[in-house]
């Protein structure tokens, strides 16, 4: 299959000019060093798409008669190569086994002529070169970086390895320990630890990159440095001794395979590959990487982390657009502090957004610094910030149990107890005292939207902002649209969330809106379960075999059984569906004030760790509570307990869908997976039921339907069903 087309015939108009195209040009410096420039039009990175690969194909013929003593790799933009575009390759996973591989080879044959030009390189790396873009820099001699570089192979976290000769460059140039774990966790590096690892051979401010670079070819030239060396050593298999070779690669497969588990195969695929290439010449050992990457490309898992991070990209460019529209904020507020209010004055102010934090408690405002400022340390003791930092973003946040200055916020999260009447006096006083364009928004998992906005005069600058606990870890916002709510309201509230670091996601008004209004479903599963005999330990081992972070009984006691409770209520009165004519274990244990966690007992009993944590044990009182409530007694297989969970959980997300309450079926799957943890590698309650096909799914739902409406299939997934259609184009 051949991929590229055969370089064309230039007549160069310029003397200094070899080769010149529309993703990269090679021109030669005044040193008369070649300088193959990476500048890809019509786009704000490079990245190594077709026409960059078939034009760098290209040049190579040039530059291998081109008369000049050594070539630089640089990029004309703000950064080197971020790597592959997923969006284009992905569709070359679908062309076959045979396809892929011979496109593997034949982009490997570019690198490999590189790396075997007749003059010494050097990549000139300014800022991000991951994936390809560092496997072409591991083709070049000699690599020299700016401080903010960043360098590294993020490949299994899309379920694949790198397949531009990645795992056959980086063991030989670092060695078989640090290439493991560079590769396996598919970590970005920064270039202090990739210059002290040898990945980099020097670092310099960006100003002199490129001269730097022109010493190190000059060097080779003058006999100072040993380019041919270099290329033997990455041409040829590691020096290891058997023993050497076993231990580094055995022990890494173990500690790879724990770390990953068992649903994510490229890690220890990875390790697998280099493993088995490792007493290997390059031609060899490239072909064992083809063969792994070709294995990784077939699976699903490749297929659903892949299309997450499309979604994700996705979700960036709704953000984009709406900020064209957004309103500027230049400072904020949060009413109500605590744990939640002093987390979202904590994140407002690290991302560089001023914040007033008001509480009607002294205690309250203590707790909500406190938590800030616990939450400033974690940065300071990971090396993310220095102390001046910290003082600096905690001075940001300004504590108070007046209204005094809150005429100075743009937006203002309300953020008091969960409780509708508390909620709309707090609202009517605060629409009072802001600015007649200052944006309110209600920090609400379960309260209408459209109710609360009853008490306003101006709800067309309200909305919902629907924080995830514990704010600083769940990357998920649900922006919640009332019926009144502005374009502009919207528009800047997104903005506002995402200058937070969160992934903001636009649904409209509903109980529940939309994770929570999925995550009932899935509980009343749960319970239902637990009445018809089967023991919630087992249902929360085969939910996290499923791929869950953790099963249902656990999540709830994370959760806090109280809070479980109210929302029930709040999802039963909304949908009749979603009601439970059953006595649950989950309302048993909420009356006998065993709350989860934050009680220390619950469906498990916690005690603190030697770190502070709390440790899940067994709880001997809840399962004999639970077998006597139960009322029948049956033994499930695994297999039933995952259909009646997960019917019940992605039929809920197919009507959330229906019913317009999230636009795409990429939000609603996002929405799960930054929300409650949905299984990343299964690609979101959507993409599953794709990849079971939706008539299959509706005959696993069609053998529950006794258990009622949460499991009946609607018309519209019957008639796309009949069809042959996808959530997923």
């Amino acid at each position: 299959m051949a991929c590229f087309e055969p370089p064309p015939v230039h007549s160069n108009l310029e003397l200094n000019m070899i080769y010149s195209g529309k993703a990269l040009s090679v021109d030669v410096l005044p040193s008369g060093i070649a300088n193959l420039v990476f500048d890809l039009e019509g786009s704000s990175v490079n990245k190594f798409d077709q026409e960059t690969l078939r034009e760098l194909q290209q040049a190579i013929p040039a530059l291998q008669t081109a008369q000049v003593p050594g070539l630089v790799l640089s990029s004309a933009k703000k950064t080197f190569i971020v790597g592959a575009d997923i969006a284009e390759f992905t569709s070359k996973f679908a062309e076959g086994q045979q396809q892929v591989h011979s496109w593997l080879v034949e982009v490997n044959k570019i690198f490999s002529d590189l790396e075997d030009l007749p003059f010494p390189t050097v990549a000139a790396i300014n800022g991000i070169a991951l994936g390809g873009g560092f496997e072409l820099a591991l083709s070049a001699d000699y690599r020299a970086a700016t401080k903010s570089a960043l360098v590294g192979f993020p490949e299994v976290k899309l379920g694949i390895l790198p397949g531009f000769g990645g795992t056959v460059r980086l063991p030989r140039m670092i060695g078989a320990d640090n290439a493991n774990q560079w590769i396996s966790s598919g970590s970005h590096i920064k270039a202090k630890q990739a210059f002290s690892e040898g990945a980099l051979d020097a670092i310099v401010d960006e100003a002199i990159l490129i001269e730097a670079a022109e010493k190190i070819i000059q060097q080779c030239n003058d006999g100072k440095l040993d380019y041919k060396k270099i290329r033997m050593q990455k041409t040829s298999s590691l020096t290891l001794t058997p023993i050497e070779k076993n231990v580094a690669f055995e022990t890494a497969k173990g500690m790879v395979a724990a770390a990953a588990g068992p649903n994510y195969p490229a890690p220890i695929t990875a390790v697998m590959v280099m493993q088995e290439a490792a007493m290997m010449d390059r031609a060899g050992a490239l072909e064992v990487e083809h063969q792994g990457f070709i294995k990784l490309a077939a699976t699903e898992v490749a297929a659903n982390l892949v299309q997450m991070f499309l979604n994700d990209q996705f979700l960036g460019g709704l953000a984009k657009k709406q900020q064209a529209c957004a309103k500027s904020i230049s400072k904020a507020a949060v009413l109500g502090a605590g744990i939640m209010g002093g987390g979202i004055a904590y994140q407002s102010a690290l991302k560089g957004t001023p914040i007033i934090m008001k509480d009607i408690a002294q205690e309250g405002v203590d707790l909500g610094i406190a938590e800030a400022r616990k939450q400033l340390d974690k940065q300071v003791a990971r090396g993310r910030i220095d102390a001046n930092k910290m003082f600096s973003i905690l001075s940001s946040i300004e504590p108070t149990l007046s209204y005094d200055s809150i005429e100075e916020a743009d937006i203002v999260v309300e953020a008091v107890v969960e409780n509708p009447k508390i909620k709309q006096s707090v609202l009517a006083e605060l629409e009072s005292l802001v600015r007649e364009d200052t944006i309110i928004a209600t920090n609400t998992s379960t309260i209408s939207v459209d109710e609360l906005a009853t008490v306003l005069k101006r709800p067309e600058n309200f909305c919902g902002m629907h924080f995830f606990n514990p704010v600083p870890v769940m990357p998920l916002v649900e922006v919640i649209r009332g019926a009144k709510s502005s374009d502009e309201t919207i528009a800047t509230t997104v903005t506002y969330a995402k200058k937070m670091g969160k992934v903001p996601i636009v649904v409209n008004n509903c109980p529940g809106f939309l994770v929570n209004r999925i995550l009932f479903p899935y509980f009343g599963a749960f319970s239902r379960l637990i009445d018809d005999g089967a023991n919630y330990m087992q249902i929360d081992k085969t939910m996290e075999r499923f791929g869950w972070p953790m099963g249902p009984a656990y999540l709830l006691d994370v959760i806090g059984l109280d809070t479980a409770v109210h929302a029930q209520a709040v999802m039963a009165a909304g949908f009749d569906r979603m009601k439970l004519d059953i006595d649950t274990l989950i309302d048993k244990l909420f009356e006998q004030k065993d709350l989860g966690q934050k009680s220390g007992s619950g469906f498990y009993r916690y005690e603190n760790d030697k770190r502070g944590k709390p440790k899940k044990l067994p709880n001997p009182a809840t399962e004999k509570l639970a077998a006597s409530m139960a009322s029948a007694s049956k033994e499930f297989e695994d297999e039933e307990i995952v259909q009646r969970m997960m019917v019940a959980l992605c039929m809920e997300t197919i009507r959330c869908l229906e019913d317009g309450i999230v636009s795409t079926a990429i939000e609603a799957d996002m929405g799960l997976v930054l929300g409650i943890g949905f299984p990343p590698f299964r690609g979101g309650a959507l993409r599953y039921v794709d990849s079971l096909g939706l008539t299959e799914f509706c005959a696993i739902a069609d053998k529950y339907a006794k258990l009622g409406e949460l499991y009946h299939p609607t018309e519209k997934l019957r008639a796309m069903a009949s069809t042959k259609e996808t959530f997923y184009k």
